[in-house]
């Protein structure tokens, strides 16, 4: 009874992780490619972030065709920067502002810089595009309530997936009005006629799908993210350690997502495929990163629910008797647990190892010829009035050992032993010019 329990507990536990890889595995991503980094103080309601989105294209004409010619050498690199004095720029303030709004956040960008690239490079066997927008928010009115004695800051976080689903045209000096939103855009701008077969096409889906996307930071849970604990401001030498200036006395607290685990889900990039046609049919692929951010958080911050929305409650200082570690900041008794993990599984792999030396010991059989059906045979004949101790085994019952006896059994001359009374005087004949002694 007690083996079929075991049995069936390691049947579930084993349908379990297949069942949650398989459904991590069948999650659709979005098709969006963000990276936040943003600090901020409870005791300053600014802070500047950064928010990128990237994307690439490749167009494959590799069997070549009319495409190939067109677009094998093409160099096409387009890059700039505008701040709020561009009306584009204002536009876009507005739009990121609303997203906020409608993730119940009281947060507002106040200013914003915005740096544009995107390149066209045309190469033997397909053409690369490629673009990143980075986003320099002035971000205010993230502080809820600020810090008193016995009662933490709280910091709105819930901006933090900001973007735009409109489209978002620039003017430059250089290139005229852009619209950077839409990676179609770009193509039809530089290239025309390509543009209007991939949009005619099932492409068209994939380059109109919008650049400025962080949903996937906003989605997922902070409550998922890594929390780390950095002590190093409160150290007498917090210089030594790089630490700015206006950090100095201070703890910082960093929450990370981007990890791929069971926890946070496959963080894998994002590949969608599709086609359209022009002189022949013709291949498009939008390739794209993971979402990660990172959010630091001048203080001791802890996540907290506040109806709907997540928030820090920030303090200037951990807790009393908060474990930290040389590590970041895992309480010591994960750290203990981890370790006493780490040797169950070791105890653990010891004793399947054994279990499994003994069940191959079990199935062993002896082959060749048993050492109980043999006897030792002495091979070497005596020498000088001794014998040696060379010997052979051989099997009990065969036929006479003569027949196949070694070189070392054959009969040799004995060799005859000297006398002592023999003496030149009176066995053959006297050496040549011998003398008796005076």
């Amino acid at each position: 009874m007690r083996k079929k329990n075991k049995v069936r507990t390691k049947s579930v536990i084993l349908t379990t992780i297949i069942a949650s890889m398989f459904i991590i595995g069948t999650i659709t991503p979005v098709l969006a490619s963000a990276q936040l980094t943003v600090t901020v103080n409870p005791d300053n309601d600014t802070a500047t972030a950064s928010m990128k989105y990237q994307r690439a294209i490749f167009i494959d004409y590799s069997e070549g065709g009319e495409l190939a010619n067109d677009l094998r050498g093409k160099d096409v690199f387009v890059s700039f920067s505008a701040d709020s004095s561009n009306a584009g720029v204002k536009n876009l303030i507005g739009q990121l502002n609303s997203y906020i709004l409608s993730k119940n956040s009281q947060a507002q960008i106040t200013d914003l810089t915005v740096h544009y690239t995107a390149t066209m490079t045309g190469r033997e066997n397909s053409m690369s595009i490629d673009y990143k927008i980075e986003l320099l928010p002035v971000i205010e009115k993230f502080v809820i309530r600020s810090y008193s004695p016995g009662s933490p800051a709280i910091i709105d976080v819930d901006w933090r997936g900001f973007g735009t689903n409109g489209p978002v045209a620039i003017n430059t000096a250089e290139y005229g009005t852009l619209e950077i939103n839409t990676p179609i855009s770009f193509i039809q701008k530089f290239e025309p006629e390509l543009a209007a077969a991939i949009v005619a096409g099932d492409a068209d889906v994939l380059t109109k799908t919008i650049l400025m996307n962080a949903d996937g930071v906003k989605n997922q849970p902070v409550g998922n993210w890594h929390f780390l604990f950095d002590p190093t401001g409160i150290q007498a030498d917090a210089s030594q350690h790089g630490l700015a200036e206006e950090l100095a006395g201070k703890v910082i607290s960093s929450y990370t997502m981007g990890e791929s685990n069971l926890r946070e889900g496959r963080q894998v990039e994002q590949v969608y495929e599709a086609t359209f046609t022009m002189d022949k049919v013709y291949t498009l692929k939008t390739f794209e990163s993971a979402d990660n951010a990172l959010i630091s958080v001048i203080g001791f911050a802890t996540r907290e629910i506040s109806g709907t929305s997540e928030v820090f409650g920030v303090s200037p200082e951990p807790p009393e008797g908060y474990a930290t570690t040389s590590t970041g900041e895992f309480p010591a008794m994960i750290l203990y647990g981890m370790a006493g993990m780490a040797a169950l599984g070791g105890v653990a792999m010891m004793m399947m190892s054994r279990r499994k030396l003994s069940k191959e010991k079990g199935h062993m059989h002896q082959t060749g010829i048993d050492p109980s059906q043999l006897t030792g045979v002495a091979t070497s004949a005596s020498a000088g009035g001794y014998q040696t101790v060379r010997g052979e085994a051989q099997v009990k019952g065969l036929d006479d050992y003569a027949q196949h006896k070694n070189f070392y059994e054959e009969d040799k001359p004995q060799v005859e032993e000297k006398k002592e009374s023999d003496s030149p005087s009176t066995k053959g004949a006297l050496p040549k010019g011998w003398k008796p002694e005076k």
